[in-house]
């Protein structure tokens, strides 16, 4: 069996690939990382590891042709994370030309050498900016390049699907991915409140819907390799219920024992205060316009679905920041 990685270098391409190793991988079996940019190298967000034995490491364009020199088997199953995603950070044509382009070469790909399972890592951004509670069945409202492109790749993996009802496509839409290599919002979170410069930006009922990497790869793990699931599966991937601001903060101080008093600043007064800021430096530590609006505006995604499945969760919220400050040496979360 081959489980072929497409943007596996990454947070969780690193996370899904010692799980793969950890409890998956069998004699014979054969992992392939194909990746812009390999472990180790700048540019590259360190992850739990740098180099796994046993896994083949292979310089790839996602936006041309893919070639493989192996032996496809009946079982192959192919785990396409390879995206431009942080936002804002990039021109809007780098978010269509990988995305979109590389879900064409990704599933040629798959035709190709004749696989039949995809799971695709899209995202919750083709919902849209907005309070409201969304579900699966809520109709796509994109309003960012990211979240345009993240759709449009959606709507080819499910042409590839469509052309034989046998194929298996699991897409998943994470809420906020967290975990040891993340360095991104919570992260920033956690420094923020140690060093007290975080503060609730307007509101402390703020839902950010959320899941810990090694709750999101175990659940790849139980869509395309512990099962099979013909057709096309779509999930939000997040807690359910989400949580607020307020309860991810207090989670985080109790697992990680930190103590620090989260003061309510008036939205209007952050957003002024990051408009000046930001240009000079106030980047660094999150005081940026887009940043803190991302803070006042819920992402209020509902996780009934998968919670509805045969799935268990490994970890409770508390259990999740613990089990990554385990990770970290009980020092601090990174």
């Amino acid at each position: 069996m081959n489980y072929i990685i497409f943007g596996g270098s990454g947070f969780i391409g690193t996370h899904l690939i010692h799980l793969l190793r950890q409890e998956c991988v069998r004699p014979g079996d054969k992992i392939y990382d194909l990746d812009l940019v390999m472990p180790g190298e700048e540019g590259v967000v360190p992850g739990i590891v740098e180099k796994n034995e046993g896994v083949e490491y292979i310089r790839a364009d996602v936006r041309q042709p893919l070639t493989l020199d192996f032996t496809p088997t009946a079982e192959d199953v192919i785990f396409n994370l390879a995206a431009v995603h942080r936002t804002p950070g990039h021109p809007d044509e780098a978010y269509f030309e990988t995305n979109i382009l590389g879900a064409e070469q990704v599933t040629a790909f798959a035709e190709r050498y004749g696989i039949r399972k995809i799971l695709f890592t899209s995202s919750i951004a083709p919902y849209g900016a907005a309070e409201e509670l969304k579900t699966e069945e809520t109709i796509p409202m994109p309003n960012t390049p990211y979240g345009i492109s993240k759709l449009v790749a959606e709507k080819i993996h499910q042409i590839w699907q469509a052309k034989d009802p046998a194929r298996e496509l699991t897409i998943v839409r994470p809420g906020i991915v967290y975990g040891k290599g993340e360095h991104g919002n919570m992260t920033r979170l956690y420094k923020g409140q140690k060093k007290h410069y975080f503060f609730y930006a307007g509101r402390k009922d703020t839902i950010k819907a959320c899941i810990y990497v090694k709750e999101l790869v175990r659940f790849f793990k139980y869509r395309m390799i512990d099962h099979s699931f013909p057709g096309v599966g779509l999930y939000n991937c997040t807690f359910e219920p989400a949580y607020t601001i307020e309860e991810i903060c207090t989670a985080m101080q109790s697992a990680t024992g930190m103590k620090s008093y989260v003061p309510l600043i008036p939205g209007k007064l952050l957003l002024f205060a990051a408009a000046v800021l930001g240009p000079i430096g106030g980047k660094k530590v999150g005081i940026h316009p887009a940043r803190v609006k991302k803070l006042m505006v819920s992402t209020n995604i509902c996780g009934k679905k998968l919670a509805a499945t045969d799935y268990r969760f490994h970890y409770t919220l508390e259990e999740s920041f613990r089990d990554w400050y385990e990770d970290c040496g009980r020092k601090e979360l990174i």
